[in-house]
């Protein structure tokens, strides 16, 4: 159904006649758009094509409602991170974020991993994992652990109404 609503957007699109598409399902919407808005109790969060609302969040509620995002504050002002932005790594040596495992969450082709932190909410990570690395995650509560991401993957977020 979305190929087939895709192919009538394309048409209609050509002849100037704009499909506005109107969906609660973030990956439908992250899917099925060229440009989407992000709606907060009747405001406009952010608009934008998809990759730019999903990659680079301007709220904390567009960064919490588009997907799991870990949200970091640093001198009064918040940051976030997608989770399968981060690399996790079991030894303490070197920079990144350290902390504890609190929980390992088994969810099919991928594990969550929760982690006590410096951070405002609890620090996730999602990815799909090869059998050896998930017994290994799955074993892992309470070890200590190091978080690690590339700086142009963290933006700065307003403040905001959470999702």
């Amino acid at each position: 159904m979305q190929i087939e609503l895709k192919r009538i957007q394309r048409e209609v699109s050509d002849v100037g006649i704009t499909f506005v598409y109107v969906t609660h399902d973030q990956e439908e919407a992250l899917t099925m758009s060229d440009r989407l808005a992000v709606f907060n109790e009747g405001r406009i969060e952010q608009i934008g094509a998809p990759a730019e609302v999903y990659e680079r969040p301007a709220t904390e509620f567009v960064a919490g409602f588009v997907g799991v995002s870990n949200v970091l504050e640093r001198d009064g002002r918040q940051f976030t991170v997608r989770p399968e932005k981060i690399r996790m790594h079991f030894d303490e040596a070197g920079d990144g974020e350290p902390g504890r495992i609190r929980d390992v969450v088994y969810v099919g082709m991928f594990t969550q991993v929760h982690r006590r932190a410096r951070l405002r909410r609890r620090a996730h990570r999602r990815q799909a994992e090869p059998r050896d690395v998930l017994a290994e995650a799955l074993e892992s509560r309470g070890r200590r652990v190091r978080l690690e991401w590339r700086p142009e993957h963290t933006f700065e977020i307003q403040r905001g109404g959470e999702a």
